[in-house]
């Protein structure tokens, strides 16, 4: 494991992204859209580091954590017993991730992250 990133789940990613930078001074890294032009993950500058924006329900913050073999990492967390709210895919933006919650419910996304 390498890196952690806050992620954090909008409704409308593009309408949170417009006011976390007018209101916080956030600043767009990149945006990742789908086909229909929807954004589906953001990255925001925030000091020497980042949060990361997805499109969900919100409900509190997630945790982002970069790993090299999300597969291997995946077989762990189900053999350990955590509960897979998300299965392991290729994603649009270029990681291949997955998540999950610990034994308190906390939501956890690990992935290869490649920007």
């Amino acid at each position: 494991m390498r890196t952690v990133y806050p992620l954090v789940m909008y409704r409308d990613t593009i309408k949170a992204v417009d006011w976390l930078t007018q209101a916080f001074g956030f600043e767009v890294r990149e945006l990742h859209t789908t086909p229909e032009g929807t954004v589906e993950h953001g990255e925001l500058l925030v000091g020497t580091g980042m949060i990361m924006t997805g499109t969900g329900e919100p409900g509190g913050p997630g945790i982002y954590v970069v790993v090299d073999d999300p597969d291997a990492h995946h077989d762990r967390a189900v053999a350990a017993g955590a509960e897979v709210t998300r299965e392991l895919s290729d994603q649009s933006y270029g990681s291949r991730d997955y998540a999950c919650r610990d034994v308190e419910g906390n939501t956890w996304y690990f992935g290869t992250y490649r920007p």
